[in-house]
């Protein structure tokens, strides 16, 4: 229509918006002012960095004086949780909103390892426990139920478990062979002892390696979303075990030494002048990396007839306190003549440590009868140090001399650390 002003551009609008609210009353020469900016007429010079150009309805001036008022807000959020500097997003997330934070890890366990993963969570504030119904059906086959499934999307996820009775562990591998499958983030299996280590390798044709069995059952652990799974052993009875693993699972092969070592330091305080001895050249090779500080007593073990005879190899335990190191303890006899062999030399007090205290039919109670009160090695062990990686000994012992129970929860947390 022949005398009508154009139609105006977005911006033109939002600048008759603009002129409308202060006044009331609008040209159209205020309407269209950047109009002619742009068709000659001088533009107006705004300080730099101080521009607005057009965001949706907003401005990138008050966008960016919204912004700072937020980061500043924020970060006096973490400063007051923590007492500096904001470090990491994940701890900015986490002082924003403590309600929301999330655990780094969520445990589950069998029933045996109950007492174990208890304190695994007390040991760090990143692991919370998850819960599984245990239940059987009439004919005796498992019926599982693991509570709250829909809320395991994207979480790191691990399972403690406990092969120590070959009667528990279909039940168990039923959720471990799950639990990957929920859409985790990632799933880490720890499994403190790996019950048929010592069945690694066969001397005669017919014989069966089942290490080499329960590792390929492991390998077949579904992928999470993460990838493969981890798994957590410690003091797997031999190193070579590991290639026994598929590329589907990622071994982790932790110790208990570390936890001896605690108690050696605190005992040479005390004065006490330790000595390591190995029941056999094979313990020897296994642990005698971890204690380059400390002297050394090998014993070996020869045939006689039938018999095996544990001799004195190397090493003088004279007037020391020894302490036998080994991975485990099935019935005890080899550690019990190598304390009488020892004593024989003139050790002065004779201990034992074992991460994994197996001792079928309680053969536990052997040690129990003979007991250094006192009166030197003869009398028997003066300590006898195991880890509560096998749950039935952890409790039946408890309370018993001569022996000491050492936590793998410490351990098993800082395995679970994301």
């Amino acid at each position: 229509m022949a005398g009508c002003a154009p139609p105006l551009g977005r911006g033109e609008r939002s600048r008759l918006t603009a002129a409308c609210s202060g006044s009331g009353k609008v040209t159209l020469a205020a309407a269209t002012s950047g109009r002619r900016s742009r068709e000659g007429a001088p533009a107006k010079v705004w300080p730099t960095g101080a521009r607005p150009t057009s965001v949706g309805r907003q401005s990138t001036t008050s966008v960016e004086v919204r912004r700072d008022s937020r980061s500043r807000l924020r970060d006096a959020k973490v400063i007051g949780a923590t007492g500096r500097e904001p470090t990491s997003l994940l701890e900015i997330s986490e002082a924003m909103d403590p309600q929301k934070k999330k655990k780094s890890c969520l445990l589950f366990h069998s029933p045996e390892t109950a007492d174990l993963a208890k304190k695994v969570a007390d040991s760090s504030t990143k692991i919370e426990l998850g819960e599984i119904a245990w239940k059987n059906f009439a004919d005796g086959f498992p019926n599982l139920f693991i509570n709250n499934a829909q809320s395991l999307k994207n979480s790191h996820v691990a399972f403690l478990a406990s092969f120590h009775d070959p009667a528990l562990i279909f039940e168990q591998l039923s959720i471990i062979y799950a639990l990957p499958r929920m859409f985790v983030g990632s799933f880490t299996l720890v499994l403190p002892f790996f019950p048929t280590g010592t069945a690694e390798r066969i001397e005669a044709e017919g014989e069966v390696a089942t290490a080499f069995t329960l590792a390929r059952i492991l390998s077949n652990i579904p992928l999470s979303r993460g990838g493969p799974t981890s798994l957590v052993i410690f003091d797997i009875h031999a190193l070579q075990e590991r290639f026994y693993f598929g590329d589907t699972v990622l071994p982790l092969f932790e110790s208990g030494i570390p936890l001896l070592k605690v108690e050696l330091e605190r005992h040479a305080s005390q004065g006490e002048d330790i000595v390591i001895a190995y029941p056999d050249e094979g313990a020897w090779k296994r642990f005698h990396m971890f204690f380059p500080s400390y002297p050394e007593v090998i014993c070996t073990k020869v045939r006689d007839g039938d018999k095996r005879i544990v001799r004195l190899k190397e090493g003088s335990p004279g007037g020391k306190h020894v302490v036998i190191v080994d991975d485990l303890v099935q019935s005890g006899g080899t550690l019990i003549e190598c304390q009488k062999l020892l004593a024989t030399h003139g050790a002065k007090h004779v201990s034992a440590y074992v991460t994994h205290g197996v001792f079928p039919k309680e053969s536990w109670r052997r040690f129990a009868a003979q007991v250094d009160t006192g009166g030197g090695a003869k009398e028997g062990f003066r300590y006898f140090w195991l880890t509560d990686s096998c749950p039935q000994t952890a409790k039946a012992i408890e309370g018993t001399k001569p022996f000491c129970l050492l936590s793998l929860a410490e351990p098993i947390a800082a395995a679970l650390e994301i």
